[in-house]
Order: structure tokens, then C-alpha cells, then sequence
């Protein structure tokens, strides 16, 4: 009856599910906070999340979503996901219509049948994409990511920084999500450190194609990737007494080891710190100048 009750107070509300809204406090009942917006919505953010201070006239960020009884309410908690965003989540149960994948809230997200690329399986975890259902006002989500990418209009430059969601991995390389929205490709020669299917990351525009796809590396292409790859060999100098057992000799896989960079890039940077006098190179490996343990 409660509910029922609180349900015919907010009829027609038309507050957005899926995505943060910042509402004021308008009271307190024994069931928790309404809030409300600009245009007359109201919601109910339950006991069990109301803030233990606040004042009427306040203002909260909160989440609104439907709860297992398909009824709208406001969550201080923050899910894996908003409305259409990408990300990883685990599968916590499956059932004869699809799958509940864990988004961090008390209801899971369900993803329909039809909306998995293969059948999912439970303690797994998986790409998806969350949308609202227009025929249900539900939140899903889905497994099928190439349909909710721009695959068409790239508004993407050379060596841009961007951030990048490691999908799956081919022969030739790894598939990316790029800013949530586009997807990318790292190729194999690109790779030098491992990435994770579900790995959030920083990563670079390499070429937008004439095809419209994209390569991604995760390193600056050109003279602006000299520098941040300098710092980097200056810290693990610093961080081991001043010396590394690396020079222009050593195998790339040894410097892919160490330092997470190509044996060109690393030639590239440790031949501007020798310019500079910063490094001294020799047989066994290379010296930061004038160091001196703290």
C-alpha cells in the first residue's frame, strides 16, 4: 500500500532514468527523501541512502533508475555505468531470458537473449553497452557493441589523446573502444605491455583512415612522444640507485619488460637525455649523472 501510495503521488513523472540528476531536498517522511526538480518531478531516495546531515532546499546528486519493481527511485550509490556508456561487468546470474549482469546497484542489469553476441555465462565478465529500452522504459544492456558505435563520422585527430575500453583481442591485435564512442584497433607491433579484456586506459590516435578506422597507439607519436618517455626512464633511474641495465643494445623485449616502451622510442629518449648530459651510456647499461641516494 505504500508504495502504491507513493506511486500515485509521482504520476507523470518524467525524471530521466539511467543517469545522475542533481535534485533538491523538498521533505522527510518516514520512508525516506523526496526530491525534486525544476519542472515538478518528484522521487523518493530511500532511508537507507539518505546523507546523515542535510536541510530542506539542499541539493544531492543521485542516480534514478528503476527498482525490481519497476518503480522510479533515487540512489546516492554509483553504478559501473550510466545510459549509454560502455564498460565491463561480471554476470551474476543467468535464467531462461538472458543474463543479470552486476552493475553495482541493488538490481542488476539485464541483458536480453538477443542482445548477447554469444551466450553468457555466470562469474564472467563482458563488454556491454547500457541503453533504455523505448518499448519497456527499462534499463539494458547489450553485449552487440558494433550497433551503438559511430562507425561512419570519426571526429578524431592525429596523435589526440584518448580514452580507451580493451575489447577483444584477434590475431593482429587488440580491439578498443575509443571515447566511448568509436571503435579502434591497436595493432600487435603496438603492444608493449599487457592489456586486459575490460582494461580502462589512456591511448593516442595514430591514423583515422580514409575507411574511417582508427589506430590507436598508447604511446605520442613523433617528437612529442620524446619527452613524457624521457621522464619515465629518469624515474626508473632514480628508482634503481641511478642505474638500468639497458642500453641501444639490449633486446626489445627486455626494454618492453622495464620501461613498457618500444626499442625505438627508448633509443629516441635516451639519445636526447645524453644530449642533454642527463644519462651517461656504457657497455654494461646506462647512468643518471650525478646522482646521489637521498
Amino acid at each position: 500500500m505504500l508504495y502504491e501510495k507513493r506511486d500515485h503521488h509521482l504520476e507523470g513523472n518524467t525524471l530521466e532514468i539511467g543517469i545522475y540528476h542533481n535534485l533538491i531536498i523538498l521533505r522527510e517522511t518516514h520512508v525516506g527523501l523526496f526530491l525534486g526538480d525544476d519542472n515538478g518531478n518528484e522521487i523518493l531516495l530511500p532511508n537507507k541512502y539518505v546523507p546523515e546531515t542535510y536541510n530542506e532546499g539542499d541539493k544531492l546528486e543521485v542516480f534514478v533508475y528503476l527498482d525490481s519493481g519497476e518503480r522510479r527511485i533515487a540512489t546516492t550509490l554509483r553504478p559501473k555505468l550510466a545510459k549509454g556508456q560502455f564498460g565491463c561487468l561480471k554476470c551474476s546470474a543467468t535464467n531462461k531470458s538472458g543474463a543479470f549482469l552486476n552493475l553495482g546497484l541493488e538490481k542488476d542489469l539485464f541483458v536480453p537473449f538477443k542482445e548477447q553476441s554469444k551466450k553468457m555465462e555466470e562469474d564472467r565478465y563482458y563488454n556491454v553497452f547500457m541503453y533504455v529500452d523505448e518499448d519497456t522504459d527499462r534499463l539494458l544492456g547489450s553485449n552487440k557493441l558494433n550497433k551503438f558505435l559511430e562507425l561512419e563520422n570519426v571526429d578524431l585527430d592525429e596523435n589526440q589523446e584518448v580514452n580507451l575500453l580493451v575489447d577483444k583481442r584477434s590475431d593482429l591485435g587488440i580491439n578498443v573502444i575509443v571515447n566511448n564512442k568509436y571503435k579502434g584497433f591497436i595493432f600487435e607491433n603496438q603492444l608493449f605491455k599487457d592489456l586486459k579484456y575490460g582494461q580502462r586506459l589512456k591511448g593516442f590516435v595514430k591514423e583515422v583512415r580514409e575507411d574511417n578506422k582508427i589506430d590507436i597507439t598508447l604511446q605520442k607519436q613523433g617528437i612529442g612522444s620524446i619527452e613524457p618517455n624521457a621522464e619515465l626512464i629518469i624515474d626508473k633511474l632514480e628508482a634503481n640507485k641511478g642505474f638500468l641495465k639497458l642500453n641501444d643494445k639490449s633486446n626489445p623485449e627486455d626494454i618492453k619488460s622495464v620501461l613498457g616502451m618500444s626499442k625505438k622510442l627508448f633509443k629516441k629518449s635516451i639519445g636526447t637525455l645524453y644530449k642533454q648530459r642527463v644519462i651517461e651510456i656504457k657497455d654494461d647499461g646506462i647512468y643518471l649523472v650525478g646522482y646521489s641516494a637521498q
